[in-house]
């Protein structure tokens, strides 16, 4: 047996980081821009626009932000085949990069802080990584609803939600092997961020669980589109989340699309990243037209924003 200790880089280093490398980045587009403008080559520069948003969708895609609520991305090193990597006796998601594998980590925003480990398993080798989990604070957020409906239950519409909390769950710690995917997600909506991961949330000035994902507001009817390709595994009217999408990515990766106004795919469709999944809407406990996107690894929701920079 071997142990290996993994140090992650902080998340408030890898924030600065990335501002460093966007600043670079536009200033170089900014001389680029003028150049090809000169010289009226918009195609260039189209395709350069493109070759950008892949390279720092990549960078960030693999980012290691270990705090309660993000993802720890722990290089485990080479192995003769690909290994199985368990965190907490659950299966996580392992990619390859240059050579060496990757384990991919969701962290509970409950997660205690402090010192955590990973195994990695194959029929010759068993290795324990570990590593660190950070500790976060979030925000409260105070939203006043117009009934008490969706804020204490009847025995009824208890029973309701109970019924679909067993099943969603069900979903989400699934580990499918026949899909796979590349973690580089593209925001489902455009629109204004009116509501961030984590928040302590309060209806009616009852605390009830934290967010669990990110608001994005937009105009009852706006298409919204597949973050990632993958298949649908869940298509229903959800007591609290509405008209909602469960997206399988594969691996314990999972995308949720909620208080949509309509569906416009079916169970069990496959869908390529960004097809048209459904639209805009208030259904559910909403006080407005807008998206909840959830993004869920190895069962455990996640901030977007470790993988989607404008969410942050």
């Amino acid at each position: 047996m071997f142990y290996y200790y993994s140090k992650g880089l902080s998340s408030s280093f890898l924030r600065f980081f990335y501002f460093f490398i966007n600043i670079k980045l536009s200033f170089y587009l900014m001389k680029v821009t003028i150049i090809l403008s000169k010289t009226n080559k918009r195609q260039y520069l189209k395709t350069l626009l493109i070759l950008l948003t892949l390279f720092t969708s990549s960078l960030l895609a693999l980012s290691n932000q270990p705090f309660q609520g993000g993802v720890a991305v722990i290089n485990i090193g080479e192995f003769e085949q690909k290994p199985k990597v368990f965190f907490k006796a659950r299966e996580v998601k392992v990619l390859q990069k240059d050579g060496d594998y990757v384990a991919v980590i969701g962290i509970a925003i409950d997660e205690k802080a402090g010192e955590k480990h990973i195994v990695a398993v194959t029929k010759k080798k068993k290795e324990h990584i570990y590593f660190d989990v950070d500790a976060k604070s979030y925000k409260k957020e105070y939203i006043k609803l117009k009934t008490n409906k969706r804020v204490t239950l009847s025995k009824t519409d208890l029973q309701r939600f109970q019924k679909e909390k067993k099943k969603t769950k069900k979903i989400l710690k699934s580990f499918n092997k026949n899909i796979s995917s590349n973690l580089e997600f593209i925001s489902p909506l455009s629109g204004r961020i009116s509501s961030t991961f984590g928040k302590k949330r309060y209806y009616n000035g009852k605390a009830k669980s934290p967010h669990k994902g990110t608001d994005i507001a937009a105009k009852r009817g706006t298409p919204i589109v597949a973050s990632l390709g993958g298949k649908v595994v869940l298509r229903k009217d959800l007591f609290f989340n509405g008209n909602t999408i469960y997206l399988d990515h594969g691996e314990g990766v999972i995308t949720m699309y909620s208080h949509m106004q309509k569906f416009a795919v079916n169970d069990g469709d496959d869908i390529q990243k960004g097809d048209v999944i459904g639209y805009v809407g208030t259904t559910g406990r909403s006080t407005g037209p807008h998206l909840h996107f959830g993004i869920i690894l190895n069962g455990e929701a996640i901030d977007p924003g470790v993988f989607i920079g404008d969410y942050r």
